[in-house]
C-alpha cells in the first residue's frame, strides 16, 4: 500500500469529493482514464494524485486498485468585495487536501 497527499489545492473539497467517491475501489490505469476525460477541474489534482501513489510504491497503474480518496477542507482564503453603500460582502476562497492510497489488487479465483 502506497499514499500520496496533495494539499492546499485551491478548489472547493465538495467539487472534489464528488469525483473522489467516483473512483474509489477503480483499478488505477481505469481511473486515470477515466479522469483525464472529466471536465472537471477537480480531476486533474486527483489524476496527479494517483499517479503518485502508483509512483511512490513502484507499482504499475494495471496492479493496483485506489483503496481510497478522500478530500480534506483546507484554509479558506478570505477577501471582501466593494458593494453599494460602502458595505462589503465577504467571498470564500476554500482550499483542499486530497489523499489517496492505492493497494495491491487481489486475484480472483474462479
Amino acid at each position: 500500500m502506497s499514499k500520496s497527499i496533495i494539499k492546499f489545492v485551491r478548489l472547493s473539497p465538495t467539487k472534489a469529493r464528488l469525483i473522489a467517491r467516483e473512483i474509489q475501489g477503480m483499478n488505477a490505469e481505469l481511473a486515470l482514464a477515466s479522469l483525464q476525460f472529466m471536465p472537471n477541474r477537480g480531476a486533474k489534482f486527483i489524476a496527479n494524485a494517483i499517479s503518485s501513489a502508483v509512483a511512490n510504491g513502484g507499482f504499475e497503474p494495471e496492479e493496483v486498485v485506489v483503496s481510497s480518496c478522500r478530500v480534506d477542507a483546507g484554509p479558506v482564503l478570505k477577501r471582501f468585495r466593494p458593494r453599494a453603500r460602502g458595505t462589503a460582502s465577504r467571498i470564500r476562497k476554500p482550499t483542499s487536501h486530497i489523499m489517496v492510497e492505492v493497494s495491491k489488487a487481489e486475484k480472483k479465483e474462479a
